[in-house]
Order: structure tokens, then sequence, then C-alpha cells
């Protein structure tokens, strides 16, 4: 009985020390929590003492085409800025009202001083009255250089390359789709763009790119607010290879597949990121349901007999065959070989085999809609057999098929991905920088 009782007593002080020990903890970490939800921008302090890094903003030089950006002169030109703008020629500077429309011509003798510059006051857009892009009179930020040539006037508009990308993101991708993917296209068209201008295009008028697809789309579509956010979000990061920045392209739609280099008939070390990906969630291809994911056309054997011997410039008479000689990654066409009565033609890459064999003839999507074809096949990811007195094309994407595929990024975005995602399945090895 008495070890017993003094057993029980062991255990009662042990029981109070436990009880102690735990309160003692308790008032810790309630004064802990206290202390922190007094003190709640502590991180924030320290994300403000963060030095914030310049942004590399180079300016970029375009050369404005013409109405349907046909030609690279303009016959005339008509300006307007809301605030007015500065004409400036050699030393001279002349200021337009606002509103007021300013007009100039090749033998104005402003040129008689060199190029003139057209700015807008307190660095207003200056829109250009003589000319429509897809949503009317087009306006524009930074300056315009002008200069006169026995066939017209070149228009060059120079601005920083974060404000030249708010014409391009819209232009080329609908500012509707989802923001991932539109933060996609800013870094693509800001990698793009960084490239080009390292060289001039133009030299005789100091311009790097025109505003035409021979390099991107600018400001064919108004600037809209999502497109500029992607753009802001994504200030100064572009994509690099081994250090360097590359040349990100982009086309509008996959066939599940994407190529490499080797379509262009120019794959090395370099451009080894560009390399032929699966478009899939390693189940179902992302763009699967989508218009040009597949389609189609029927030509008949005497208009593609004529259309191959026009697009070649080489009589190959009556076609009576077409055979893919070659294929690449994505298992992409990369030559085909056209045989006639009167011999044969060897077409190879993709750009060259798809004018081989566009014409005026009806292309149908996977759903039931048609377009003519016109002066390029949708894309090289075809096959192709005679059927009858036809020749059946059986294809699927739209473009070149190298690196993003714009409606894939877009398909990926709604999926959840995130541009970063994007940006790692379309690029390999790339650094987002």
């Amino acid at each position: 009985m008495k070890k017993k009782k003094v057993g029980n007593r062991a255990y009662e002080w042990l029981w109070l020390f436990a009880c102690i020990v735990s309160a003692a903890l308790l008032i810790h970490i309630l004064l802990a929590d206290e202390k922190t939800k007094a003190e709640p921008a502590a991180k924030v302090e320290v994300e403000q003492k963060e030095e914030k890094k310049e942004v590399e903003n180079p300016a970029v030089r375009v050369l404005i085409r013409t109405q349907g950006f046909q030609n690279e002169v303009h016959s005339s030109l008509s300006l307007r800025a809301q605030k007015g703008l500065v004409v400036k020629y050699g030393d001279k500077t002349e200021e337009i009202a606002g509103g007021q429309e300013f007009i100039i011509k090749p033998d104005d003798t402003r040129f008689s001083k060199g190029k003139v510059t057209v700015q807008g006051k307190d660095g207003d857009k200056i829109t250009i009255l003589s000319m429509e892009r897809g949503y009317g009179n087009p306006s524009y930020r930074g300056q315009f250089d002008l200069y006169a040539t026995a066939e017209g006037i070149a228009v060059v508009n120079q601005l920083p390359l974060e404000q030249y990308l708010y014409g391009v993101v819209p232009s080329e991708m609908p500012a509707s789709y989802e923001l991932e993917a539109l933060k996609c296209q800013a870094v693509c068209a800001r990698s793009y763009a960084y490239c080009q201008i390292q060289n001039m295009s133009y030299p005789e008028y100091e311009a790097n790119i025109d505003d035409s697809t021979s390099y991107q789309v600018y400001n064919n579509s108004a600037e809209q607010e999502r497109a500029n956010q992607a753009v802001d979000e994504t200030c100064g990061q572009k994509l690099t290879y081994k250090g360097k920045v590359v040349n990100a392209y982009y086309y509008s739609t996959s066939c599940g597949n994407t190529t490499d280099m080797d379509a262009w008939g120019g794959k090395n070390d370099s451009n080894a990121y560009l390399a032929g990906v699966d478009v899939s969630d390693g189940k179902e291809d992302y763009e699967k349901d989508l218009p040009w994911y597949r389609w189609s056309a029927s030509v008949p054997e005497q208009t593609m007999s004529n259309l191959i011997s026009l697009n070649t410039k080489k009589d190959i008479g009556n076609l009576k065959n077409i055979e893919v000689t070659k294929r690449g990654a994505g298992d992409i066409a990369l030559e085909i070989v056209a045989t006639g009565d009167k011999g044969s033609v060897t077409v190879k890459t993709e750009n060259k085999i798809r004018r081989a064999l566009a014409g005026d003839y009806t292309v149908q999507k996977q759903d039931g809609s048609t377009k003519s074809c016109g002066s390029l096949l949708p894309s090289a990811f075809f096959t192709v057999k005679k059927e009858g007195g036809a020749y059946k094309i059986e294809g699927g994407g739209y473009g070149h098929g190298i690196g993003m595929s714009q409606n894939g990024a877009n398909e990926m975005a709604k999926s959840g991905k995130t541009y970063q995602d994007i940006l790692g399945l379309f690029y390999q090895d790339v650094r987002l920088e």
C-alpha cells in the first residue's frame, strides 16, 4: 500500500510539470503569433529594399508599308495628331495644330534638307490618314522619319521595343486568347524582334524590319488592354539558348507535332532548341478539336499538273504521279517528286513544297468549313495520292510548323499551363531571361 501511494504522488508531480511546460509553450506560440500580426510589413520591407533591375528597351525602326502591305513607299502621306505635330527638317522646326491634317509629297521642299522627322506633341500618337489597316486609320507611338525617293515616301516608325510589342501582340494573336498564351506571344515576339534589330533589313532607310508577315505583323490591330498587360507582365523577358537570344519562330496551328529546322534546310547546333515535339498532354493532342487540326483537298489531275508547272517554272507535261520522297521530324514533307510525261521536278523544303502544290482550289477543314488554298498549302504535314481523276491531299495544321503553335499555346493555357510551361514545350533547353 505504501509503495502504491508514493508512486501515485510521483505521477501527480510529473503530470503537473507537463502541464506547466505545455502552458509555457502555448504562451510562447501565442506571443510569437501576435508579434507576427503586429509586424505585417516585414516581408514587404525586404522586397522594397531589393533593387529594381533596369530593363533593356532598345529602339526599333520599322518600315511602314502601304495599304495592304503592298509596297515599301507611299505616293503621298497625310498625318494627324490630336495634340498636334512637330515637324523637323534640317535646322528648322514647324508645329502643326492639334487635329490639323499634315500632307506631304515626295517633291516637298522640306526634303531638300534630307529626311523629315515628325513627332506627336507631348508624345501623342500619330495617325496616318492616307491608308488603312485592319482597324481603320492606324495610329503609332514614337516618331516618323520620312525619306523621299523617286517612287514615293518611305515611312520609318522609330519607338522603344516594349511599345512596339503593344502593336505586334494583338496583330499576331487575338487579344481574346488566354493571358498565359498572350504572354507566350509577347516573349516570342520580343525575342524575335531583338534578334532582328541587330541588323538593318532596309539600310537605305536605317530600318531594322517592316510591319508585314515578312517579319512580324505590326499595328494591323489596335492596341488591346489584355495584350498590353501580357507585354508589361513579361517586360524584358527573352528566350535564350546557350547564352544567346533566339529567333522564337511561331505559327498558327499544329497537327499535333512540330518540326525542326530541317524543314527550311538549315538545321545546326545553334538552332537545336527548335526540335520536333508532340503538342499533347500525353493522351490527346491539345488542338484536336480545332478546324485546322485536319484538312483535305481534292484537286483535278489537269489542274494539279498546270499548277506544278506554273509554280516550279518547269513544264513536266501531263502529271502522272506525286510522291513524298523525304520526311522530317513530325512527319513533315521535306522533299517531293512530281513526274509527268515530259519529265519530273524535285521540290525541297516546306515553303517551296507548299507553294508548288498550291493554287485556286478549295481546302476543307475538319469542321466542314472551306477556304481557298491560295498561294500556299496550309502546311507541309500531308499525304498525297491519286484517286480517279484527282489528287487527294490530306494534311494537318496551318503554318510552317517550326517553334510555337499559337493555337496550341492557347489550348495549353486553357488547361492551366503557365507561359513558362508552354514555352518550355515548344522551345527545348532554352532559358527565360
